[in-house]
């Protein structure tokens, strides 16, 4: 298989699995609360995580996209793109700091370390890869996802293994403030195309041909939905136990045994770094020149995002989940009755 289609998979993953996903805790508002139903829900998620990725290369390689604002312009015209533009560079910023905030929460509740020490790290370590661009970004991710798929199948097969499909929650809800289980798989890739839109602006030097923007978009979907099942069943199994926590993957990994935990602690910090690599990665792309310092703009990202961790992990997540999520989901129907009448999109089935 060409290198590139494994890279760029593992950056769409890598780019997806951040502290909710991993945590556990997006899996189980958007899929967990619906029962057995939500692995259909999941599945269907995977499906569309695997058309839009693959849709969304495709279109970055046949219009020769280099920028993220040139993508904007094209996917949403100019003036309705400029509004689109502050909203992305704002929930890029902010999703940025969620993921440092994260991993204050990690060292002090995990390892005992205090919070600040926690987001020195992350802080540091971003700033590091930053300097490498679009080759530190592919580097790390290349190294950290297959980790990260290692951890969470691992913990789902030794789980299933011990514990069978008893699940404790089988029916579920029928209807939630998300709707049914189809529609929260609708809005969860919406949550999640805010930022996929800006990194994968990006990825042009890496799409050798349509074939490699296809296999990619798919490799990274079906990645995506076996490890969305995964912690889903995991969560069932213990759903009565970790509905309400706000990291139920470090309660169920402790069931595995207490050196676990720590194991997972690790698996967790991983998939916030690597997400907050992509958001950082996006707000430097979208803010930076053509004779752009190198250490500018990422010093002051990560300095900028100092006070707004001072919120906490949680406090963060409770208010700006739920407002990208609803924006990206507006933005994936436009996308989607916008752009597949035009003739670009024509020239891609011949």
């Amino acid at each position: 298989m060409n290198k590139n289609i494994i890279k760029i998979g593992f950056i769409y993953v890598g780019t997806i699995i951040g502290a909710g996903f991993a945590s556990g805790r997006e899996i189980i508002d958007f899929f967990g609360i619906y029962g057995v139903k939500g692995i259909t829900g999941m599945f269907l998620s995977g499906i569309l995580f695997s058309l839009i990725g693959a849709y969304l290369l495709i279109y970055v390689y046949k219009n020769r996209i280099r920028s993220y604002k040139q993508l904007i312009n094209k996917l949403f015209q100019e003036k309705l793109g400029i509004i689109i533009d502050t909203i992305i560079t704002f929930s890029l910023f902010t999703g940025f700091t969620i993921m440092v905030a994260g991993s204050g929460a990690i060292f002090q509740q995990e390892i005992g370390v205090d919070y600040n020490v926690g987001v020195l790290v992350m802080l540091i370590s971003c700033f590091i890869v930053f300097l490498f661009s679009l080759e530190g970004l592919s580097f790390i991710n290349s190294i950290l996802v297959p980790l990260l798929i290692i951890g969470i199948l691992f913990s789902s097969v030794v789980l299933i293994s011990r514990e069978g499909f008893n699940f404790s929650n089988i029916e579920g809800l029928t209807i939630t403030s998300k709707g049914n289980f189809i529609t929260s798989s609708l809005l969860y890739v919406g949550f999640n195309l805010l930022v996929l839109i800006v990194v994968f602006s990006s990825l042009l030097p890496m799409i050798d041909n349509k074939r490699t923007a296809i296999l990619s978009g798919v490799m990274g979907g079906v990645i995506l939905s076996i490890l969305g099942v995964s912690i889903l069943i995991s969560s069932l199994i213990f759903y009565n136990e970790v509905y309400a926590l706000d990291i139920p993957m470090i309660r169920i990994s402790s069931y595995i045994s207490k050196g676990y935990r720590k194991v997972y602690g690790i698996i967790l910090w991983i998939a916030m770094f690597t997400t907050a690599l992509a958001n950082g990665f996006g707000f430097i792309e979208r803010l930076k020149g053509k004779n752009h310092n190198k250490i500018f703009i990422p010093l002051i990202l990560c300095l900028s995002s100092i006070p707004l961790t001072k919120l906490g992990f949680s406090k963060l997540v409770g208010i700006i989940y739920p407002l990208f999520g609803y924006i990206g989901f507006i933005l994936f129907i436009i996308i989607l009755f916008n752009n597949l009448n035009r003739p670009t999109i024509k020239k891609f089935n011949k």
